[in-house]
């Protein structure tokens, strides 16, 4: 099972989405396609893998969709690990110019 949960977040567009829906309460399916740069059929592919790993949920309200993390903790879970990875790369002293392009994260809530 837990396997399964990191295949669900073993693709960098889908841990950027996963840190863009930690930002918010919910995010509409329009404004992760423009904050992701997806078509809209990847972007859709991206997000079925989401909620078959159980990592998101949707409402369809009218003709909007929108997102929401299904548990509030994938959002502390995705801050540990980058807060794990920091720490890698600057103890490696190696990549570092890769850390500084990271884009900012919202500080989880509890």
């Amino acid at each position: 099972m837990k396997a399964n949960l990191f295949k669900g977040l073993a693709h960098p567009l889908r841990i950027r989405i996963l840190e863009l829906l930690s930002d918010s309460d919910e995010v509409s399916v329009a404004r992760l396609g423009e904050e992701t740069g997806l078509e809209a059929s990847h972007l859709s592919q991206h997000l079925s893998v989401l909620r078959r790993h159980r990592l998101v949920v949707s409402e369809r309200r009218a003709s909007h969709v929108y997102y929401r993390l299904a548990d509030r903790r994938t959002a502390e879970m995705l801050a540990v690990a980058r807060a794990l990875l920091l720490e890698i790369v600057r103890s490696d002293g190696e990549r570092i110019d890769e850390v500084d392009g990271l884009p900012a994260l919202a500080q989880a809530r509890p």
